[in-house]
């Protein structure tokens, strides 16, 4: 077998067989086809796409590039939840303790942010000495004192996603829908769960801008995730502003504790029981999605999910002590504030130049080697149709470095449009799918 004849197939849009696809693999992992030809192979599956099957197949082989992880001796369902991404996305921390307080298990490898998108381990990160670099076995132990645990992924876990991912990023071949989908459901596969809630965001604050592009990766992720024996659902949801107020990683793990305390946003309290709810269902936790809505919300009131959250904390090595007293986390020194120019309502938020802002004053990087300021962000304080009068604060900007201030300000002045009459709302939850096979 020759990667150059897989490569000529795949071009001439030829269906590749298992084992083709499963060559290709072990040579990219292990350094026997070299780069140049990989780069070749993934161009010509961006204009060619792939067949279901071949999709299958790729995701199996990227799965079994690594170890997959046992979780056979726990007593209840292991669920995850994945979110493609998105401005003051933080609902990993409140629905990871929420779930594992009702009693399923909730191994969650995450990923750090990248552009205007924020990261799971970096908002982690801002809580003085949470660890999530924890080795396999250290994992396992969290997971069996207190049902979840929060880490990046490991060298263990699906090595060719990581090669494969590298030369994306450099061949201008990241957006390929199968090549999204074989990354994302190789590495949640690897994590060795039960169930699995997708998390797809559309409109200008996600990577998938058009509703109809987040429906077809959805599709094509939870029939992978079927083949492979998993139950899988997942919901698009809006993307059009910001998630809750806050934006920058302690300011999002200080909205996710106000959330866990029975306050905080309106939204970002809805689509955490949403996902949850879900994750209940799918983990047989829950008969229908109303009731696991109900055991959501009990897990909050209760104080049960914020308890889970703090022990999380304390066994990855953090100051737990945050939870109850979140000016522990990490302070700007400085703030300012973006005003309104006219009176009227808030027509339009162009959220992912929110999410730039953030970046820009330190919150996230541009580069994978930058480090992030985790004390900088801000606070919306004005959302879709909200009525504003002129000199009203639209967001207040919490910053450390004044240099980092002007750029940052003058994209958030530009970011907020104000018209006479408020807009149309889009629900929170637009679609889900693979819903009929879970009910």
């Amino acid at each position: 077998m020759r990667a150059v004849d897989i490569i000529r197939k795949k071009r001439d849009a030829i269906e590749l067989s298992r084992e083709e696809i499963d060559f290709l693999i072990e040579g990219a992992t292990h350094d026997n086809i070299p780069d140049y030809q990989i780069a070749a192979w993934l161009m010509a599956v961006l204009w060619r796409g792939m067949t279901r099957a071949e999709l299958a197949a790729l995701t199996e082989s990227m799965l079994h590039s690594g170890s997959v992880l046992d979780w056979s001796s726990l007593p209840a369902p292991k669920v995850d939840k994945h979110s493609t991404g998105g401005v003051g996305d933080k609902t990993s921390l409140v629905i990871a303790p929420v779930v594992a307080a009702a009693g399923l298990y909730v191994p969650m490898i995450s990923g750090r942010g990248l552009g205007h998108s924020g990261g799971t381990l970096d908002k982690l990160e801002s809580i003085p000495g949470f660890n999530v670099n924890l080795k396999l076995d250290e994992f396992r132990r969290v997971l069996e004192k207190c049902r979840c645990g929060l880490i990046g992924q490991t060298p263990e876990i699906a090595p060719a996603d990581k090669k494969l991912y590298a030369l994306r990023d450099v061949t201008a071949t990241v957006e390929s829908p199968y090549l999204i989908c074989a990354s994302i459901m190789s590495k949640k596969m690897a994590e060795g769960i039960d169930a699995l809630v997708l998390d797809v965001k559309t409109g200008v604050g996600a990577f998938m801008k058009k509703q109809a592009d987040a429906e077809y990766l959805a599709e094509l992720m939870v029939e992978t995730g079927t083949r492979m024996g998993k139950k899988v659902v997942a919901l698009i949801t809006d993307m059009e502003q910001p998630l809750g107020r806050k934006v920058g990683n302690a300011l999002e793990v200080e909205e996710c504790i106000e959330i866990m305390n029975g306050k905080g946003p309106t939204d970002l309290r809805e689509i955490c029981i949403e996902l949850s709810a879900w994750m209940f269902l799918l983990g047989g936790k829950s008969k229908s999605i109303a009731d696991g809505r109900a055991l959501a919300a009990e897990m909050i009131a209760s104080g049960r999910a914020r308890d889970t959250f703090r022990e999380i904390i304390r066994l990855q090595g953090g100051d737990a002590g945050v939870v109850d007293d979140p000016r522990r986390l990490p302070q700007a020194r400085h703030e300012a504030r973006v005003t309104a120019a006219a009176d009227g309502f808030i027509t339009a938020i162009q959220c992912e130049q929110v999410g730039v802002a953030s970046m820009m004053l330190g919150g996230g990087r541009e580069k994978k080697e930058d480090t992030i300021d985790p004390g900088v962000g801000l606070i919306v304080e004005k959302r879709l149709g909200h009525p504003v009068k002129s000199g009203e604060t639209l967001c207040t900007v919490r910053y450390n470095l004044d240099s980092r201030l002007p750029h940052s300000m003058g994209l958030l002045a530009k970011s907020f449009e104000i018209g006479p009459k408020p807009p149309h709302v889009l629900p929170l939850v637009r679609k889900v799918i693979g819903a009929e096979g879970n009910l």
